[in-house]
């Protein structure tokens, strides 16, 4: 425990320090924002700063900092340093200058902000990739509360049944105004997980199970270790608890409802540190699960509902389930309005007519249908998509990394604190594209040398980039 309990409290102490020095990187100001000088009635809508941030948690609180934590945690101990160094160093960072961009460019979507900095090529890529990612996004985050939810219901209402449900709520919460669904609901769905978190994690204690430590080595613990290496598969398996671009693609919907950019570290930084203390009580958990029943469990649903449980009752086990549920629901919905927003921003279609609205929608979430009726009828199908899925999500957050680390070069800036962690997640997703089965296939060694190489190209185009930059070969 005393390893968790000091990534706990550098993932506390993170927040008031290296978030701060992002805060002053950045530089907030006094103007005004984009929720009071483009108020639409729909999307640009002012909030308070406290809903925003429970809106912006629930958002990026998907099944990652959950599932991915638990599947994460096979790993060893090597997870809770991931979540603790990617979370304040990188997602974090990510997600602050993500959202802090959109707040100063006018709410601009994600792909807009990477074309401004990575060039048009870039931008019409990532538009197709990302509303790609974003109806993924929704479909892999239908099945899983649908399924809590019917072990939690009578038998008639099983999963099929709940997945109808949440489907009708994804179509209601990206076709409303922000104000009239997630910003009413999403505050009852918050006290959910946080009970859940705060509930484990005093059982933690409680139980004071004999966690691994640091100092037993960073061995790989998994099962299928020669199949699945901690670099680069932990790194995409955790995703959300660290690091993920789908995070960036949220932000914009909250620069849209702020009313100060100061409010921007506790709203994006802040979110996610406290996703990332989530994964890690997860991931404390999953060990102990793990250490008393073996690793052969992979449904993270079992396993939340074992620990859940067996832990807190049968009612404070009803209301942690809920805070896991309410984690992906709260995070499909605002998939989808993602996506609708950034088709709009493409198409330069105005969104207060629910006509247009509609005209986006249909189409997308015709194509959601779609992929998750795959999901049910094929056995491996639910996997195969979420493994899909991570990689995507992974690859999002390289290319927001580089837009964040052009544009600190560019203003002068201290562009290194993204530089590492672009270059960083360039070789993770590089490398498990070449060693997944689910893409390449490769061996081990090739894989590296592939990861390597790419990581090599990134870094000299960069500074040839910068060299002719600062001598006023490139303009701004």
């Amino acid at each position: 425990m005393i390893t968790f309990t000091l990534c706990l409290l550098a993932l506390i102490v993170g927040y008031f320090t290296y978030g701060r020095l992002m805060e002053r990187i950045f530089g907030p100001d006094d103007r005004k924002t984009p929720a009071l000088t483009k108020a639409d009635g729909v999307d640009y809508i002012p909030l308070p700063t406290w809903k925003i941030f429970m809106i912006q948690f629930l958002n990026i609180a998907g099944l990652g900092p959950i599932f991915g934590a638990i599947m994460g945690a096979k790993f060893g101990i090597s997870s809770y340093l991931w979540i603790v160094l990617g979370s304040i160093f990188a997602g974090a960072v990510h997600d602050y200058f993500a959202g802090m961009l959109s707040l100063r460019y006018g709410g601009e979507s994600l792909p807009e902000i990477i074309g401004r900095y990575l060039g048009l090529t870039t931008k019409q890529i990532m538009r197709g990739f990302t509303v790609l990612l974003m109806i993924l996004v929704g479909a892999v985050f239908v099945a899983g509360p649908a399924g809590l939810l019917a072990k939690l219901t009578p038998e008639s209402l099983d999963t099929t049944f709940w997945i109808i449900v949440v489907f009708i709520y994804y179509i209601l919460a990206t076709l409303l105004p922000v104000d009239k669904i997630i910003g009413k609901i999403y505050p009852i769905f918050a006290i959910a997980l946080l009970f859940m978190a705060v509930g484990i994690l005093v059982m933690l204690y409680v139980n004071h199970p004999a966690l691994p430590e640091l100092w037993d080595g960073l061995q790989n613990t998994n099962p299928e270790a020669d199949k699945l290496p901690i670099f680069p598969i932990m790194f995409v398996s955790i995703a959300c608890g660290a690091i993920s671009g789908f995070h960036a693609t949220q932000s914009p919907l909250m620069a849209r409802c702020m009313t100060s950019e100061h409010h921007g570290r506790p709203i994006f930084y802040g979110a996610m540190i406290t996703e990332g203390i989530v994964a890690l009580i997860w991931a404390a958990a999953a060990t102990y699960f793990f250490h008393e029943n073996g690793m052969e469990e992979d449904n993270a649903s079992v396993i939340v509902d074992s620990i859940t449980k067996g832990w807190l009752g049968t009612v404070g086990g009803i209301l942690a389930i809920l805070g896991v549920i309410a984690a992906p629901i709260t995070s499909g919905d605002t998939a989808f309005r993602s996506a609708r927003l950034i088709v709009a921003d493409f198409l330069g279609l105005e969104q207060k007519s629910m006509r247009r609205r509609l005209y986006i929608c249909i189409p997308m979430f015709a194509v959601a249908i779609g992929l998750l009726l795959y999901s049910l009828q094929d056995a491996n199908g639910f996997n195969m998509i979420w493994r899909y899925f991570a990689w995507a999500n992974q690859t999002l957050a390289v290319f927001t990394l580089w837009a964040i680390t052009v544009y600190l070069a560019v203003s002068k800036k201290t562009y290194w604190i993204t530089l590492i962690p672009a270059l960083f997640m360039t070789c993770v997703c590089s490398t498990y594209i070449c060693i997944a089965p689910e893409g390449l296939g490769l061996s081990h060694m090739l894989s590296y040398y592939i990861g390597i190489g790419c990581v090599v190209i990134a870094i000299v185009w960069f500074f040839v980039w910068l060299g002719r930059q600062k001598s006023g070969k490139l303009s701004e």
